[in-house]
């Protein structure tokens, strides 16, 4: 779908034509692929030759630092691995913030703490907005640009950059001021690795018990414990679950809740990959707790 790069006039100033990707790893990369294969003027930088030439094949546009996507795109998406990185890519020297321009909208959708996105949105220049907007949905969803985007910010300021959105993302939730998106983004986390916790023992004691697990599996879809977890799990990358758990106890740190849940599922993880996954969906012996 081809999109309007037309500048978009709100009470906020009006939104400076093209998109920006920091950053082409497994989740910007395939973002900045939909965005310039549906005709989006897009920008790309990354350490990685051949991330960022795998991003100009498809109509992007190669720079060579943070401050220089600012300089040629209005909507800036930054999909870095820490928040170390992610001050730096926005605050250096030469990074988003020394040349974004008024009407400006910056996108954080890297896995951050929240008070990260806060302090991040404090330290935006005059006239440009900052978005926490984090990214679930996993590897799969980005590569058929069917993100779900969990974001925390102005209103207005999401509804200036839909128009760039509509490419690699499948639905757009605001679910209050910065910060919200990764409160939502740990909520689904913890829920994610607490299903797969749970089905991976569940139908590993049904198969000791002599249940037939495809069978068991197919049963399941039909009854109050269906969920796409159960029905993709085969499918999915075990990936990120230390961070996801790490990220989550620290920002329970402080507000009562007991996140019993953590520890269960990151000692479980730790033993489950999606080998012995796939090997107890087909009624194999996936060889579970073997390494505990």
């Amino acid at each position: 779908m081809t999109q309007s790069t037309r500048p978009t006039r709100s009470s906020r100033g009006d939104l400076p034509p093209g998109v920006g990707v920091v950053g082409l790893g497994a989740m910007g990369g395939p973002i900045a692929r939909h965005l310039a294969g549906a005709r989006v003027p897009t920008v790309v930088v990354d350490l990685d030759p051949a991330a960022v030439a795998a991003a100009v094949a498809v109509g992007a546009t190669a720079v060579h630092e943070a401050a220089a996507v600012a300089e040629a795109a209005g909507t800036v998406i930054v999909v870095v691995a820490t928040d170390d990185q992610l001050r730096e890519v926005l605050t250096g020297r030469r990074g988003v913030y020394s040349a974004a321009r008024p009407g400006s909208v910056v996108l954080l959708s890297s896995s951050a703490l929240p008070e990260t996105c806060r302090e991040l949105a404090a330290a935006a220049p005059p006239g440009v907005s900052v978005l926490d907007a984090a990214l679930t949905g996993g590897v799969r969803a980005a590569a058929a640009g069917e993100l779900t985007l969990l974001v925390g910010g102005d209103a207005e300021a999401l509804d200036a950059v839909r128009p760039v959105l509509t490419p690699w993302t499948s639905a757009v939730h605001l679910l209050g001021d910065v910060g919200a998106g990764q409160v939502g983004k740990t909520v689904n986390n913890l829920v994610h690795w607490a299903q797969i916790s749970a089905l991976g023992q569940a139908l590993e004691l049904g198969r000791r018990l002599g249940g037939d697990v495809p069978r068991l599996r197919a049963a399941l879809q039909d009854s109050p414990t269906d969920s796409r977890t159960l029905r993709e799990m085969h499918e999915m990358r075990f990936t990120w679950f230390e961070k996801d758990i790490a990220n989550a106890e620290r920002m329970a740190a402080g507000t009562g809740v007991e996140l019993t849940m953590t520890q269960t599922a990151l000692a479980f993880m730790r033993t489950f990959d999606i080998a012995a996954a796939r090997r107890l969906l087909d009624g194999d012996d996936p060889g579970l707790y073997s390494r505990v």
